[in-house]
């Protein structure tokens, strides 16, 4: 597969598609290699109510914000992006969690 075109590269929209699905695609490996964190605190905690911590998705949302602004982004339109992804992921590390259990 050939590489896509930067942005600034870009005369048409099909290279603007075109790079857009070639991030698309970098995301979901990334993605992929996220939730294998989360498989890995679903085996490392014991407690399933440690699943949820509001204190560290605070600090994630702020890491996330902070790293935004740093780049020029708005931090607000990226900390509402991850707090679906984090949500998302509590969610599966709790699926996660009880599965572990269930096969003991």
């Amino acid at each position: 597969m050939t590489s896509a075109k930067i942005p600034e590269q870009c005369e048409t929209m099909i290279e603007v598609r075109a790079g857009v699905d070639q991030v698309d695609r970098e995301l979901v490996a990334l993605l992929v290699r996220r939730f294998s964190y989360m498989d890995a605190a679903a085996r490392i905690k014991t407690d399933r109510g440690t699943v949820r911590d509001e204190a560290r998705k605070a600090q994630v949302l702020d890491n996330v914000a902070r790293e935004a602004e740093a780049a020029g982004l708005q931090p607000e339109r990226l900390r509402a992006v991850w707090n679906e992804l984090v949500e998302q992921s509590i969610a599966y590390e709790a699926v996660q969690w009880d599965r572990l259990r269930a096969d003991r």
